[in-house]
């Protein structure tokens, strides 16, 4: 990799110039926090250009990735969401965002796939909606870092189906494998889901053209994903992972973290079922108490 340090004193100073002058563009702009990230982006986007000496080409090809990017980005798909995940950029952005407060529970990346006003199910329903893939029993609760009951606490829940498909990606108004819920007067909450398993991220696009060149996996470690809000809590985006999973660390958007591992007790078919369900075949059952930070934390 070149270092701008090979480069002639007046080949630096002809380019640092210019990274002075685009900075100084944004002076008259009132918006601080703004003019403070604008600054950045430039000063940091025109260290990395100087720092592997961009070529022209490579330039033009950046360009035809994003603008592809673009193109294939619809109301169901978000390729720059798939590209900020891989490159862990949402990641870091959740990390610096959702910093450790007690025993609250950690958050993890949000994906591409989640779909506002989701159906609305009882406690001890099923989320499946017909999808298909091994039944799986969800507990927990939902508490304060200090310990107390969050009652009405409204958990988002989704997850891909054992063919590794959202839903929204068999059909953009179909509803499966994702639901709503609230938590009873002790806080608690349980539904039937699906056992999660290994999927590819959608990789037919610029971005997994990217990662087949670097040589990385599209796959996604199985996982079921949460979002829960309550009044006066900070809203937390989270999964949690099967034990043992094969993909487990090398999970493409670099999302699992140690606390989010959770044992997913097989059953054996026949075994009766917390609330009397019948399964025809194998099912599984986890827990997950879930601890909320307060708000502004």
């Amino acid at each position: 990799m070149s270092d701008v340090r090979e480069v002639s004193p007046e080949q630096q100073t002809v380019e640092q110039t210019l990274v002075d002058t685009v900075v100084a563009s944004f002076d008259a702009c009132e918006d601080p926090r703004l003019k403070e990230v604008m600054g950045s982006l430039t000063r940091h986007l025109h260290a990395f250009i100087r720092d592997v000496r961009l070529t022209e080409d490579e330039w033009s090809a950046a360009i035809a990735f994003l603008t592809a990017a673009g193109h294939i980005t619809d109301d169901v798909r978000q390729e720059f969401i798939l590209l900020s995940d891989t490159l862990g950029a949402s990641m870091q952005t959740i990390n610096i965002n959702n910093q450790a407060y007690a025993d609250a529970t950690e958050a993890t990346v949000f994906g591409p796939f989640f779909v506002e006003d989701s159906p609305a199910i009882e406690p001890g329903g099923d989320m499946a909606f017909g999808a298909p893939g091994e039944p799986c029993w969800v507990t927990g609760t939902v508490t304060s870092t200090d310990g107390e009951p969050l009652v009405g606490a409204k958990i988002e829940v989704w997850e891909a189906d054992e063919d590794g498909l959202y839903d929204v990606q068999r059909d953009a108004g179909a509803r499966a494998a994702r639901a709503h819920l609230f938590t009873d007067a002790e806080g608690g909450y349980r539904f039937w889901g699906l056992t999660p398993t290994p999927y590819p991220i959608p990789d037919d696009g610029p971005v997994g053209k990217m990662l087949a060149a670097v040589g990385r996996s599209p796959l996604r470690a199985s996982h079921l994903h949460f979002m829960v809000t309550h009044e006066g809590c900070r809203t937390l985006v989270t999964h949690i992972f099967p034990e043992g999973d094969p993909i487990g660390w090398k999970d493409t958007v670099f999302g699992v973290k140690e606390s989010l591992i959770k044992k997913f007790e097989r059953q054996a078919a026949g075994t009766p079922t917390p609330d009397g369900r019948v399964v025809d075949g194998t099912w599984s059952e986890v827990r997950f108490d879930i601890v909320l930070a307060p708000s502004g934390v």
